[in-house]
């Protein structure tokens, strides 16, 4: 158990991968939840096998929605599935992102971190750092980072794990996570991915880049992404004249600058007033969005 402010973090399930990709219907089972609150409800329930786990929901709002019959129900957090980047895990992301974000951010989220598909082939940039395991999302091609291998089991991975866990408002990824998070976002809007799956309705890009091959994935900007986006760029970031080039790829883009490098940073006081402004407006529209449902349902 870790302590933030007051806020309290638990992890809920997470299990050891396997050495190898196995076929779709039997995709492992490599999830954790992980929720800021200073007081515990329980969540949606996690299945892995026979075992169930329930969550740690965010601080829940004293705001209501108000359905179109029966009694108001409380407002929940957005719920994020998180993308880690290459090489790392989902336990590693976990800290990178609740180690270093304000309690008003993260009690304000519903953050599952997920580990990637394959299992690390190489070195892993943060060894020594971080404990292995290790996994990524897809393969590089030679030292390209924007052209990537094996992306379709990484979708069907990724649109399985959506569809039994969700529903999920965003994406939320950093490096190799990021880029995957704005293509997916991206192919969604055209119908070309996730389309068994809720709509994503915003996302948050870490120093993500656009990646441009295979060209059927490069096709996710062949149109500005419409979903409301928040970008991280560090100054000294290797990939930081990437990260600017995928900000114009979305048509609502806000943006949090910091000096640093290639890492998911602390917020200052400018980026902090960012971010919650960028909640503000997430939370505005998936509750709008969540009230037009409502009242859909209830005419029916």
């Amino acid at each position: 158990m870790e302590v933030a402010g007051r806020c309290q973090l638990r992890q809920l399930v997470s299990s050891k991968a396997p050495s190898a990709l196995g076929p779709r219907s039997t995709l492992p089972r490599r999830l954790a939840t992980f929720a800021a609150a200073s007081s515990c409800s329980c969540s949606c329930p996690l299945r892995d096998g026979n075992r169930r786990a329930h969550g740690v929901r965010a601080s829940e709002s004293t705001d209501t929605d108000a359905p179109a019959f029966g009694p108001p129900r409380p407002r929940r957090p957005p719920r994020f599935l998180c993308l880690h980047g290459f090489r790392t895990s989902g336990e590693i992301m976990r800290r990178q992102v609740v180690g270093r974000w304000a309690p008003e951010v993260t009690a304000r989220l519903d953050l599952v971190f997920a580990d990637g598909p394959f299992p690390a082939e190489g070195a892993s940039p943060v060894a020594g750092a971080f404990d292995p395991p290790y996994y990524e999302w897809c393969q590089f091609v030679g030292e390209d980072f924007l052209s990537c291998r094996n992306l379709d089991r990484c979708f069907s991975y990724l649109e399985e794990l959506m569809a039994r866990e969700g529903p999920f408002d965003g994406l939320l990824g950093f490096s190799q996570g990021a880029g995957l998070s704005a293509v997916l976002a991206g192919l969604q809007e055209q119908g070309l991915a996730l389309t068994g799956v809720a709509q994503v309705k915003c996302v948050i890009v870490i120093a993500g880049a656009k990646i441009r091959a295979p060209a059927a994935v490069a096709r996710a900007f062949d149109t500005k992404i419409t979903c409301p986006s928040l970008h991280f760029i560090g100054e000294e970031d290797f990939v930081k004249v990437h990260s600017e080039e995928l900000v114009r790829a979305f048509a609502d883009p806000l943006v949090i600058r910091h000096p640093r490098g290639h890492t998911v940073p602390k917020l200052d006081e400018k980026g902090l007033q960012t971010m919650l402004t960028y909640l503000d407006k997430i939370e505005r529209e998936i509750w709008e969005h969540s009230s037009t449902d409502a009242e859909i349902v209830g005419s029916n």
